[in-house]
């Protein structure tokens, strides 16, 4: 039996992959989490084989709980599975380690032949995403920008995101600056915008 991990926000959305994975007499969903803070302790507990995560949870993202799966549970393989095909998360979820990467509009018998190729260590990657992503090339933003646009997500002055980061305002500006010239956005909204659709954040 392939022991499967299902972590999503959304109550529904996760019970509907449990339920449709359930139904296959070689997949066992051993069990479900709705943030990805309890991604680890869950694996780890159920002993999971295969860990189906999405991308935009409460606590920490799917991309970080992956990375931090990978690294303390050693077997456990992870695949990807959003709403939000963008070419940034998919090259951020292979860089987390993520042996696949679907989106939620796939055909049932597609995740769940992902299942199975990712446990039997294959890769598996939505090819549509596959080709944007190679189109698309990689984030153009350092780690430090990237950090800034997403504390300018909630807005605040230039201060209030030198508070946060710990760091100068005058620094601040600089990588603000820099990641609105790299997005082509004209403002910082539209920067924190740009990122997001690519993925990038």
């Amino acid at each position: 039996m392939i022991r499967v991990l299902v972590a999503d926000d959304q109550a529904l959305v996760r019970g509907a992959l449990a339920a449709m994975l359930g139904l296959e007499t070689d997949i066992e969903v051993v069990a479900q989490v709705g943030s990805g803070d309890e991604v680890v302790d869950a694996a780890r507990l159920h002993r999971a084989d295969v860990a189906l995560l999405d991308v935009q949870m409460p606590g920490k993202d799917g991309l970080t709980a992956a990375a931090d799966l990978r690294a303390a549970v050693l077997g456990c393989r992870v695949i990807v599975c959003t709403t939000f095909g963008r070419p940034g998360y998919l090259a951020r979820a292979m860089a987390a380690g993520a042996s696949g990467f679907v989106v939620k509009d796939a055909p049932p018998e597609q995740l769940v032949d992902a299942v199975r190729r990712v446990h039997a260590g294959l890769r598996v990657v939505d090819p549509v995403l596959a080709a944007e992503s190679l189109a698309s090339g990689a984030s153009p933003l350092t780690e430090r920008e990237r950090d800034v646009l997403l504390r300018a997500q909630d807005g605040g002055t230039v201060s209030d995101l030198a508070r946060a980061l710990h760091l100068s305002d005058g620094t601040v500006r600089n990588h603000l600056s820099s990641a609105i010239g790299k997005t082509g956005a004209r403002t910082r909204a539209e920067a924190v915008r740009l990122a997001e659709e690519h993925g990038w954040l």
